[in-house]
Parts: structure tokens; C-alpha cells; sequence
């Protein structure tokens, strides 16, 4: 636990603001620190649980060293992330144990409007100044927060266990007067850069029984299939949207935060997608397909990838219809678990199918807190205890990354050795099913080349 390994006597998870309050409390009442263990949202050390109602997890020194336990250990914990249904969880170690309670209850609307009515600055701190800066600030500087939480399940994703899945939302006066508040800076230009969250066209819980009952522990709103009692409803976010456009000196109001498309398929009214496309993207609407391997989309708790090319021609359909000119910029990941060399190509295949020509691509590395961090490290599906193919191999991983840029000259090596290690030599040549020529041209020429390909043929008149 980094509790221990901070020496601390209390630790808060999650997003704060309501255990620091209790913890503030108790402290100005004459409590002492080492009293302090029945706050929501906490973890302590004690030596004795024998009045503590919680659920007994491995023991370290059990989960340190067999990887079936670690899996074991991680899903009670991942299941106990819900603030209505968690229980508290207890670790033993050679001197103590360290207790996790249940996460805090998330925040009222009035609540959530007072956190973000406060008088900030919306400036880095001024000990960056000699530093020029913080360059990343000029994205959000500008972009509004209107929820918390998220449903969508992405199994490299922390969201369940610092904010949770059940979705909170700030109120539309006070997300309005943030956004006045916006237009008074010197340097506003007009242009509002995002209004969303970790999902923004999420606005309200899944269904109606999150709101009494909790999030369900096992199954999953969207992913492998939506949840028949999953509500999609995005007439709340679109009217929010309206309002912002509306407001004197405001532009434009982007959206940026992500939609998550298999989301935004399932609702049966058009019109927040048609506002989408015609008022809300900066020309690039970005979305995370993140594969097409059924294997891989599995292992990452994704949607097929039938869904992301329904979304794609509807998107195109609007864009035709008003007469506009935008593209989706998809995101992929590589090396994610139970992705191999195979799952690799059907991804580069199906992107030259597509024409999609990714200028950024990422790369999986496990992170604290998620389902696909277990996999990684146990080499296992901590959900169904199946054994799943992990690449590790930095050479590996260099190879897949590679192949999501199949066009560009750096990666040809990588590509054609992944191509032959995979036995798919059939993609290496000049035909219009091919990723890369036979041989490595110069740069020049391999750029003109796949450029060609791309181009429709110029058709030449006779003298």
C-alpha cells in the first residue's frame, strides 16, 4: 500500500473534496489523526480488525508472489469501487493491516456547483513563470468541466476507481456562468475549447437503478453489448450546448473530451448528433475505436468494431447532408493485452482499408488502478480467470506501434519484420492490398509512392 510506503497516518482516494471536509471536522473537534477511520473515502493502518466489518483480502506476502492471487486480490477490489454497494477491504502485512473504506459518496449538484463556483485562478502557479510556462494549459484553459464519472468500462481506464462509475453533473446556470466568466479574460478569443468530462455526452447515471442501487458489479453498461436497461438520453448535454453558443462574445463551443460513438449510436433522436457535426467540431472529431481485433476489443472491455463503422458512415451522412467538410480522428492503441502480431496486421489491413493514415499512436503501459494493468502483470483475465498473450518485448511492442504507421519510411524495417514473423509476406509488394513495397526505397520515393496510391487516377486528355 502507498500508505505505508509514505509513512502517512491517512490516506484519501478518490476525488476529495468530501473526506477532506470530514477530515477537517473531526480534527477541529479535538480528534486526534490516529482517530480519524470511519471517514467514506480513506484508508488507515491498524492492528486489530476484529471490530471492523470488511471483506479480508489475500495477505501480502501472498499476492507478492503467485500472480493467480494478485488477480484474485484485484477483482474483489475492482468490484467494491461503487459507493453504494462497496464494502470496506482490509490487506494484512507483517505488522499491520492497512484498511481501505467504502469510497465516498459522490457529490449533490449543488455540491458539485459550489466545488467549481469557487474563485480560481485558472493560471498555472507563478513558480512556473521562469520556466515559460505550462504549455498544456493553453488547450484547457479555456474548457469547462460539466461531469464526473463514467460507465463506459474501458478496461485501461482508472475512472472506476477514483471517480466512479455512476456519473455526476454540474447544473446548467452554473456551467453557463463559468462560461461567462470565460468570456471576461483578456485573452479569450471567443472559441471555448471543450464542455465535457472524462465522457462528455454522458450527463446522468446509466439507468435509473444506479441512482438507488448502485452500479452493477459484474456486468457492464456498454461493452460487450449495451445494457437493455441502459437510458440514452443526450437531449440534457445538447440544450447545455445551445445555451453556451448563445452567450454573448462565445464563437464556438467545441467539443474535444471524447464521445464515446457506440454511445451516441444507441440514441434513436438525431439531433444531438447533427448539432454535434454542425456546431461542435473544430473540422477533427476525435473518437477511440482503440482496435478491431475481436480478441484484443474484449480484452479492453471495447465495443466491435462494427460499431465504430456504423458511427463513421453516419458521420458522413451528416457531414454530406450539410454540406460540410470533417473527418473523424481515431485513436489506436498498440500492445494492448491479448494483442499479438496477427491482431496487429487485421488493425494495419484495416486501416488501409479505410484510407486512415493515424499521425499519433499509442502504445500500452500499465498504470495503477486497472483491469488491463492485471492483465499485463498476471498474464491472465482477473474476470474469468482465462490466460491471455501479453507482448513485453519492447522490440515487440515497437513492431505493433510501427504498424498502425505502416506508410511512414522510420517504420518500414519494423513492418516488414513483423510482416515476416507473422508469416503475412503477402503484404509485402506492389499490389493494392499491400502495406509496404519489397524493398526500402529513400524516403522521397516511398512517400510518392503511397501517395500515388491514394490519389484518384488523373485522367489525360488526348492531344
Amino acid at each position: 500500500s502507498i500508505l505505508l510506503d509514505a509513512a502517512a497516518d491517512l490516506l484519501v482516494y478518490g476525488m476529495g473534496e468530501r473526506p477532506m471536509m470530514e477530515i477537517a471536522e473531526a480534527l477541529a473537534a479535538g480528534q486526534s489523526i490516529s482517530s480519524v477511520t470511519s471517514v467514506r473515502g480513506t484508508v488507515y493502518k491498524t492492528k486489530d480488525l476484529r471490530d471492523i466489518d470488511c471483506i479480508r483480502l489475500p495477505p501480502f506476502s501472498e499476492t507478492a508472489v503467485s500472480k493467480e492471487v494478485y488477480a484474485k486480490s484485484f477483482l474483489i477490489q475492482y468490484e467494491n469501487t461503487d459507493s453504494i454497494t462497496a464494502r470496506a477491504l482490509a490487506e494484512s502485512y507483517a505488522d499491520c493491516h492497512v484498511v481501505q473504506n467504502p469510497p465516498a459518496r459522490p457529490l449533490t449538484t449543488p455540491e458539485f456547483d459550489s466545488v467549481y463556483g469557487l474563485r480560481y485562478e485558472r493560471l498555472p502557479h507563478p513558480m512556473y513563470e521562469k520556466d515559460g510556462g505550462v504549455p498544456a494549459m493553453e488547450e484547457v484553459r479555456f474548457s469547462i468541466i460539466s461531469c464526473r464519472g463514467c460507465f463506459g468500462g474501458c478496461h485501461f481506464c482508472a475512472l472506476a476507481f477514483h471517480q466512479g462509475r455512476a456519473v455526476q453533473s454540474r447544473s446548467h446556470a452554473s456551467i453557463l456562468a463559468e462560461a461567462e466568466k470565460l468570456t471576461w479574460e483578456s485573452d479569450f478569443k471567443g472559441y471555448i475549447h471543450d464542455v465535457g468530462g472524462p465522457t462528455a455526452n454522458f450527463r446522468a447515471p446509466a439507468c435509473q437503478k444506479q441512482r438507488t442501487e448502485g452500479v452493477c458489479a459484474r456486468r457492464r453498461c456498454l461493452a460487450p453489448q449495451p445494457c437493455r436497461q441502459l437510458i440514452v438520453d443526450h437531449e440534457d448535454y445538447r440544450m447545455l450546448l445551445q445555451k453556451i453558443r448563445r452567450i454573448p462574445n462565445v464563437k464556438k463551443v467545441f467539443v474535444r473530451s471524447g464521445i464515446r460513438h457506440d454511445y451516441l449510436l444507441r440514441d434513436k433522436n438525431d439531433r444531438f448528433f447533427q448539432e454535434l457535426v454542425e456546431h461542435h467540431v473544430s473540422g477533427q472529431l476525435k473518437v477511440a475505436p482503440e482496435h478491431v481485433s475481436a480478441r484484443t476489443l474484449e480484452c479492453m472491455g471495447k465495443p466491435g468494431r462494427a460499431v465504430f463503422d456504423a458511427f463513421a458512415r453516419r458521420f458522413r451522412e451528416i457531414n454530406e447532408r450539410l454540406g460540410m467538410r470533417q473527418y473523424i480522428v481515431p485513436y489506436f492503441m498498440s500492445s494492448h493485452p491479448g494483442c499479438d502480431l496477427h491482431a496487429a496486421i487485421e488493425l494495419a489491413e484495416y486501416l488501409r482499408d479505410m484510407g486512415i493514415r493515424p499521425e499519433q499512436a499509442q502504445d500500452f503501459y500499465p498504470s495503477p488502478g486497472t483491469l488491463s494493468t492485471c492483465m499485463y502483470y498476471t498474464e491472465m483475465n482477473p474476470l474469468n480467470g482465462q490466460k491471455i498473450y501479453v507482448p513485453k518485448n519492447p522490440h515487440e511492442k515497437a513492431m505493433q506501434r510501427a504498424l498502425i504507421q505502416y506508410q511512414a519510411p522510420r517504420n518500414y524495417d519494423l513492418v516488414r519484420e513483423a510482416l515476416r514473423r507473422a508469416g503475412r509476406e503477402d503484404l509485402i509488394g506492389f499490389g493494392g492490398k499491400c502495406l509496404i513495397p519489397p524493398r526500402k526505397w529513400s524516403e522521397k520515393k516511398f512517400k510518392k509512392n503511397f501517395e500515388k496510391k491514394s490519389r484518384p487516377p488523373i485522367r489525360r486528355k488526348k492531344r
